[in-house]
């Protein structure tokens, strides 16, 4: 038996490109951003809380950190060195990724979150998964398998 919950961060305006797309998707373009992460506990800590949400304080600003008027880009995009001028000269606030569509961020994040939250409560607590929105009608999600 185990206990969920989930926390939702939204209204995260990021650009993101995906220069492998053979259409629009190519161009830098804007999105508006939200990501659902669960935690998981198989016992609840001394409060009947899987976990405090107002302790995840420092997790929401590693991810506004990510997305707050940023621009998401593959750490392989053939134009790489043009970002990467971009954000020297101030142009936009530029976020290497090995991939920056909402399967690669969906996994990114896991990361970030099960990393925090492992740490946070000594190993009782892990990440289950990561949903990513792009929009109100396109989400890509993050699962290991057990």
């Amino acid at each position: 038996m185990s206990h969920t919950i989930t926390k939702t961060y939204k209204n995260l305006k990021a650009a993101h490109r995906q220069w492998r797309h053979a259409g629009r998707c190519a161009y830098v373009h804007g999105e508006n951003w939200r990501i659902d992460i669960s935690f998981t506990a198989r016992e609840l800590d001394e409060q009947h809380f899987v976990f405090d949400f107002g302790a995840l304080r420092p997790l929401r600003q590693q991810i506004e950190d990510l997305f707050d008027h940023t621009l998401l880009i593959d750490s392989d995009d053939p134009q790489r060195s043009f970002f990467e001028e971009m954000h020297a000269k101030g142009m936009a606030d530029v976020r290497f990724m090995p991939s920056a569509g909402a399967e690669g961020i969906s996994e990114m994040v896991f990361s970030m979150a099960n990393d925090f939250i492992r740490e946070a409560t000594n190993q009782r607590v892990w990440c289950s998964k990561v949903t990513v929105y792009e929009d109100s009608k396109n989400c890509a999600t993050y699962e290991p398998s057990i």
